[in-house]
């Protein structure tokens, strides 16, 4: 296959975050139906307009995406010349089967992978398990990675501002983290939060540990306050006493709803912005707004004073 080495300015994370200015960056997920993934590139060709450094796309639990996901990574590299993050989970996957898709993953030119343990199908219960010939630690794909490509890419991993469901303690979290920036992963994608003071907790915890990459916040703009208790539920995430306070009373009411929703995603991403954060990372849905709103105030405000 074609490689797009030469072709494009394809670039890997850790280039990226070289450069002066926060990060913009931008995650979807590959739709079930090609009538949605063309909807997604509708939206994608309102998306790159704004400029994003990197888009991040999903993997589906159990590696159920594994096709799709290369597929848009590639596409979007070709049509809009934007680097992509390719999420690899290693859930209900052998050594052999990752192998095979990291190299996959090389061939199209990707240069960076999320690497993650990822979620279990429904039918795996709520706990990971390990198959046979597979993998139990996300420290360990971050090594297959490198033994199958070693230098091929930047490598990224998740963070858990509010700690992983599966961990005890703060403290365990930390330790986790620590193991995967120590084989070798160069950045952090964070789990969406809604309250800034647990990402400046989670930054001084963790460089307390001599954890000194760069942690990218993840950001939820919130369009429906029911979707959002469903989607937090979903993923392990926490929603802070603020936005219930905030999002309860008009939760029949769409509209307020949104526009309340722009306003608390521009204050939280100026506010992270000040903290020092490398950029921000929003979560899309694989829509254009309010995601175009938001970081249009964003830029007006914060990256212009």
């Amino acid at each position: 296959m074609e490689s797009l080495e030469g072709k494009f300015m394809i670039k890997k994370i850790s280039d990226i975050l070289s450069k002066n200015g926060p990060l913009f960056s931008l995650e979807v997920f590959p739709p079930k139906t090609a009538e949605g993934t063309e909807k997604l590139f509708h939206a994608l060709e309102e998306l790159v307009k704004l400029g994003p450094d990197f888009i991040s796309v999903t993997y589906g639990a159990g590696g159920s995406t594994s096709k799709s996901t290369l597929e848009i990574a590639d596409r979007i590299q070709h049509e809009f010349d934007v680097t992509c993050v390719h999420h690899l989970t290693m859930v209900n996957q052998t050594v052999e089967e990752l192998t095979n898709q990291i190299s996959r993953i090389s061939e199209k030119g990707v240069k960076n992978i999320l690497a993650l343990r990822g979620d279990p199908p429904k039918d795996f219960g709520p706990k990971y398990k390990k198959i046979e010939g597979g993998l139990e630690y996300c420290y360990e794909l971050i090594d297959l990675i490198k033994e199958t490509c070693d230098g091929c890419f930047s490598i990224g991993v998740a963070g858990f501002p509010e700690c992983h469901t599966d961990c005890p303690s703060e403290s365990f979290d930390t330790e986790y983290l620590w193991l995967k920036i120590s084989h070798g992963a160069q950045f952090v994608l964070t789990q969406l939060f809604f309250s800034n003071e647990s990402y400046g907790i989670y930054l001084k915890r963790t460089s307390e540990r001599g954890i000194n990459v760069p942690i990218i916040p993840g950001v939820l703009p919130i369009t429906d306050y029911y979707r959002l208790l469903s989607f937090a539920n979903s993923c392990g995430a926490y929603v802070c006493d603020e936005v219930h306070k905030l999002f309860k009373p008009i939760a029949n009411d769409i509209i307020e709803t949104a526009k309340q929703g722009i306003l608390y995603s521009i204050t939280q991403c100026e506010d992270l912005l000040n903290r020092g954060a490398p950029g921000i990372h929003f979560y899309t849905l694989n829509r254009v707004e309010p995601v175009r709103t938001i970081w249009e105030n964003v830029k007006r405000t914060t990256l212009a004073a």
